[in-house]
């Protein structure tokens, strides 16, 4: 685990403090859906061949469902599973009553059109907000009911940055007319985090592989989103004096020998945190929010789903 320095651990904006936070919330909504209902917000998770990584980060999301009292079902797939099996298995969760949330883990194997997979996941139970109805909302409105999960949680960060129960905290924090600057443009994480900022009434530039003079940007942000795929790619030098910084990637990095290796985000840490009023750190920054807001999607969905049915009960 890194390290900090004394004159740095007040900028770390902890994530794995704010996930916890939102997990007793979740765990509370959990509870009162579940005595209403009968059952608990139900998640299904679909895992196509054998990536370690995968696996890690489903049996994560597994073992956190349980821990909130929220039914997980898992459905694991050869490499070489069809694309037919998998519409199967999907119309089949899309119908149940029991399940409210449908994640199909990426990446998947190649021969699989996952855009394709992904739209074919029904709109009120995508939790993973990549659906296009879920996408259009967002952009449309700057809001939809599942939102893309690493986005929704770096909100929820800079949201901490504004409460002063955190120690990085400061009720003077505030969103709307900052100058953000989002590094990465994928339909994941880019493209929403720069929708949810605007919403916020930030001026939004985004960077990318072909912008020119990045540095340039950077020297105007009042908060930095990295999210570009390159371990310790922003450095302290081209930052703004007491930016924010949010940190999403999360890379692998090999030291002297094969069995050292550690977890780098997309920013070098050191520099940057000299520079920056607030930082998150990788690990233990927005990784932690990406799961959290996982459920919290699988919760929103299984109460808009609920109300939905009991309205048309009534109806009828």
């Amino acid at each position: 685990m890194r390290r900090f320095s004394t004159s740095n651990v007040n900028k770390i904006i902890d994530g794995r403090l704010v996930a916890k936070q939102t997990r007793s919330r979740i765990k509370r909504q959990v509870t009162e859906f579940t005595d209403m209902t009968g059952r608990g917000p139900g998640l299904a998770v679909l895992l196509v061949g054998n990536r370690p990584d995968s696996a890690a980060y489903v049996l994560s999301k597994t073992n956190t469902c349980r821990r909130l009292g929220m039914p997980s079902f898992q459905y694991n797939f050869p490499t070489n599973v069809r694309e037919k099996e998998l519409f199967q298995t999907l119309d089949y969760l899309n119908s149940s009553s029991n399940i409210d949330g449908i994640l199909v883990q990426l990446p998947l194997a190649d021969h699989l059109d996952e855009d394709k997979i992904i739209q074919y996941i029904s709109p009120n139970k995508d939790v993973d907000g990549l659906n296009l109805q879920n996408v259009g909302a967002l952009y449309h409105w700057g809001d939809a009911p599942l939102k893309a999960c690493t986005p929704a949680g770096v909100m929820k960060l800079l949201d901490s940055c504004g409460d002063p129960f955190y120690s990085w905290g400061d009720e003077e924090f505030k969103l709307s007319g900052k100058h953000a600057v989002v590094i990465g443009r994928s339909d994941i994480v880019g493209k929403p985090m720069a929708a949810l900022l605007l919403a916020n009434n930030c001026t939004v530039t985004i960077c990318h592989s072909r912008t020119k003079d990045m540095e340039k940007h950077l020297k105007m942000a009042d908060i930095v989103v990295a999210a570009v795929g390159r371990a310790n790619f922003v450095r302290g030098e081209w930052l703004k004096p007491g930016c924010t910084v949010i940190d999403v990637g999360i890379n692998k990095v090999e030291g002297s020998s094969p069995k050292d290796v550690k977890l780098v985000g997309d920013v070098h840490f050191e520099s940057c945190a000299e520079v920056a009023g607030r930082i998150t750190p990788v690990p233990g920054g927005v990784g932690p929010m990406t799961i959290a807001m996982l459920l919290q999607n699988t919760v929103n969905s299984a109460w808009s789903r609920h109300i939905k049915n009991r309205v048309e009960a009534d109806l009828n």
